[in-house]
This record gives C-alpha cells, structure tokens and sequence, in this order.
C-alpha cells in the first residue's frame, strides 16, 4: 500500500510546484496538483522552498493551516469524483459546485464533510461511512451558503 511519509508529501507538492513553474513536463497528479496549488497563492511562498517546507511545524494539523494537508484532501476529493467512490460523491459535489458557482469552494465545504467523517470514524473505531459523508455534501448543495 501506499504510504509516504509528511516529507515526501511536501516534497511531492513542491516539486510539482517548480515543475509548473518551469514548463517542465509534468504527470498527471502533478498538473492536477499545481492546479489546485495555483489557487491558493497564499501558499506559493511555501511551495517554492521545499526543505524548508518539509523542516516547517504547520502546528496542529488543521486543513486551513497546513498547505499540504489541505491539498492532499483537494487531491483526494478529485480523484473520489473521477471514481464516483463513495457513490453519489461526484453528482453530490458538482451539485454543491454549481449551487456556490465554484468548484473551488465546494472542495473547501466537502472538506469539511471529509474531515467530520474520518473524526467520526475514528471516535466509532470503524470503518469511515461513505454514505453519511455523501449525505453531507448533498444536505449542503441544498443550503444556503455560510
């Protein structure tokens, strides 16, 4: 199974980084990566120094305040919608995408379905429920926006 460690996540990121800046080319995790990378330019300082980003304590973890934790779940969001696993996650997101006119800010809400069902499954000791966290990206493509 795969497993990398926070360096190798950070250093992925990064070099995915200075390979779209460069117009090196690039595989297609890593075009998916620098995409998401390119819309948060709050971070692009952090991206361009890859040592130093793996060497960095981003504190607790949270998704808003570590740049790679938070891409690694765009990341992993993406490629449920490609798969449509959970089933129904891709409709439920496109719904939630279209409903807040962005893509980009449907992840950050699903995000937070993802986040709550992992939490959830890890209080339970079981295993995460795909149908629950569906359930939570629709209920939000129904709601008005925070």
């Amino acid at each position: 199974m795969f497993n990398p460690s926070q360096a190798d996540v950070r250093r992925f990121f990064c070099g995915a980084w200075a390979k779209s800046r460069s117009g090196q080319p690039m595989e297609a995790i890593e075009t998916l990566a620098s995409g998401w990378m390119a819309e948060h330019p709050e971070w692009h300082p952090d991206f361009a120094d890859a040592e130093a980003a793996v060497a960095r304590n981003y504190g607790d973890g949270a998704v808003g305040g570590n740049p790679f934790l938070h891409l690694s779940m765009h990341l992993a969001i993406s490629e449920q919608c490609s798969i449509d696993q959970p089933r129904g996650i891709r409709q439920a997101v496109e719904l939630l995408a279209a409903k807040r006119g962005s893509l980009h800010e449907a992840h950050h809400e699903v995000m937070e379905c993802l986040g709550q069902m992992l939490a959830d499954a890890q209080s339970r000791r079981q295993a995460p429920d795909g149908d629950a966290y569906v359930a939570s990206v629709q209920r939000r493509a129904t709601q008005s926006p925070k």
